[in-house]
């Protein structure tokens, strides 16, 4: 237990605000500069403290336990050069509007001057990916801060925070822990814009309504039903942080990746509306092709974007147009067992059999992924979460994280082995926490969406330096023995009905399990 107020450490002030406030979880790759931190959390044990044997694994990690919970957790992170490792995960947090709390070690203020090797402008580095920042270079101020930085990760939306913490503020006595807080809840749209959109949507013709946040959950996506029911085409975001999915939820259409396809689908829209998001955008720009997707002459309706209840405002959208009605719901619809070659396609169907009740699915297939998106629309209701912010690599930490947050759901990763190289430690947290994760690891030796890619950007036709580049062969990964070697029991499967036979087997049994489907590339 925490010592009496007055004997506080600045470090122990910061873990008990933290926890007073229902931050659970703890993902940490701490060094010499956090080993007060570290003690600090062994002394707290309403923070479950998880090592990441990688920093980009830890801000992962964080991010799935807040899609699942709701709420921020803590993580650990050694300096400037911690921080920049962690920092493509916290971009990916960032686009989902995950609640993160970055706690940052960094050494005593009057140590900074000798300039030490590993001394560097963490407010410079973190700054710029961080809603809200501040150093605790007193010790009397680290518990307030904490305070603040719990509520700033909520609003106005939600989004990674980072506090630094000197090491002689986390080692000396003085620390005062922080008040609980109420955080900031999320914006609602005025009566005023739901009444507009109500009249713009019965002078259009083709409206169509973009939506994301909590528009994505069972409220949300039900009132999304009744405005598909009353003429409103309704869609998601290519990629969004967390949405219910499966038999008897309303399944809402989902905007496609590549710029062409989008402004070819949308063709004749005479309105967009957007809520608990914004305008869609190419994810890259192309020799001839739109950066904006809207096709020319629609008109656009703001609702609100991430700082807005979305669900909220989806179901008073649909009470203002008398939208009693409802779209028809998915229906249970489960395939039969694949046979023959394994590719995408009878990997997806397979997990639309088998995939449980509730089940979280964390999908960083990038280009597979999409093969098992589509089939498991009628499987049983279950959360999907994606990669939102592009940056591969979050899929295995994600499911960790989402592991750790519900203990009781089965989570399934999906994952490409190019994305898999970048944070495969997660497998070793997986196994030593004993996280119910069930890992497909799409094995086709390539970065399939980059020589996709190749050819859509106009790059020319590829040499064999080019070709190299796109390759992840020569030497063939081993995913299994890579899988065995951090804990995780790992098969290999290249045939369908092998990959059905293993997906059973490994959904069956408890803690974590990883499967190598070959596929083609």
């Amino acid at each position: 237990m925490m010592e009496q107020q007055g004997t506080l450490t600045g470090a122990q002030a910061l873990v008990a605000t933290l926890a007073d406030n229902g931050v659970g979880a703890c993902f940490a790759n701490p060094g010499t500069s956090e080993m007060h931190l570290v003690t600090a959390l062994d002394g707290e044990p309403r923070i479950r403290s998880v090592l990441c044997l990688f920093e980009g694994v830890a801000t992962g990690a964080a991010d799935g336990y807040a899609r699942v919970t709701g709420l921020p957790a803590m993580t650990l992170l050694h300096l400037g050069a911690g921080y920049l490792n962690a920092g493509a995960n916290i971009h990916n947090a960032g686009r989902a509007n995950t609640p993160m709390i970055n706690v940052i070690g960094d050494h005593a203020v009057p140590h900074l001057k000798y300039d030490a090797p590993l001394t560097s402008d963490i407010l410079g580095l973190a700054a710029p990916n961080s809603a809200w920042i501040k150093s605790a270079d007193k010790v009397a101020d680290t518990g307030k801060l904490a305070s603040e930085a719990f509520a700033a990760s909520f609003g106005p939306k939600p989004a990674p925070v980072s506090l630094i913490l000197p090491a002689d503020s986390a080692w000396e006595q003085g620390g005062i822990k922080g008040p609980k807080v109420t955080p900031p809840s999320l914006r609602r749209v005025s009566d005023a814009q739901i009444e507009a959109a109500c009249e713009a949507i019965k002078a259009a013709e083709r409206p169509v309504l973009l939506i994301n946040g909590t528009a994505l959950g069972a409220t949300g996506l039900a009132a999304a039903a009744r405005l598909k029911a009353a003429g409103v085409r309704v869609m998601t975001d290519t990629f969004y942080p967390k949405m219910r999915r499966g038999a008897g939820i309303f399944a809402p259409e989902r905007m496609q990746y590549f710029a062409e396809g989008a402004m070819a689908d949308l063709e004749g829209s005479d309105l967009m509306l957007v809520a608990g998001t914004s305008l869609p955008v190419a994810f890259f720009s192309y020799p001839g092709k739109p950066s904006l997707l809207v096709p020319e002459g629609c008109q656009t309706f703001d609702l609100g974007s991430a700082e807005t209840d979305s669900a909220d405002t989806l179901t008073r959208l649909a009470d203002a147009l008398n939208a009693a009605a409802s779209a028809p719901m998915a229906e249970l619809s489960l395939p039969d067992q694949p046979t023959g070659e394994l590719t995408a396609a009878t990997v997806g169907q397979s997990l639309a059999r088998h995939l449980p009740e509730n089940a979280l699915v964390s999908d960083d297939g990038v280009s597979n992924g999409l093969m098992s998106y589509l089939p498991t629309q009628n499987a049983q209701p279950h959360d999907w979460m994606m990669l939102t912010g592009g940056a591969i690599g979050l899929g295995m930490p994600l499911a960790l994280g989402a592991a750790i947050a519900a203990p009781d759901r089965k989570v399934i990763c999906l994952s490409g082995d190019g994305a898999g190289m970048y944070t495969n430690q997660a497998l070793w947290s997986m196994a030593r926490e004993k996280a119910d994760v069930t890992t497909i690891v799409f094995v086709n030796h390539s970065y399939r969406i980059l020589n996709i890619e190749l050819y859509r950007t106009g790059a020319g036709n590829p040499g064999p330096t080019a070709k190299d580049m796109l390759s992840i062969g020569g030497p063939d990964i081993d995913w299994v023995a890579l899988s065995q070697s951090m804990g995780v029991p790992a098969i290999e499967a290249t045939t369908a009905e092998a990959f059905d036979k293993a997906l059973e087997q490994a959904i069956s049994a408890p803690g974590p399990r990883l499967i190598a489907a070959i596929v083609p590339g």
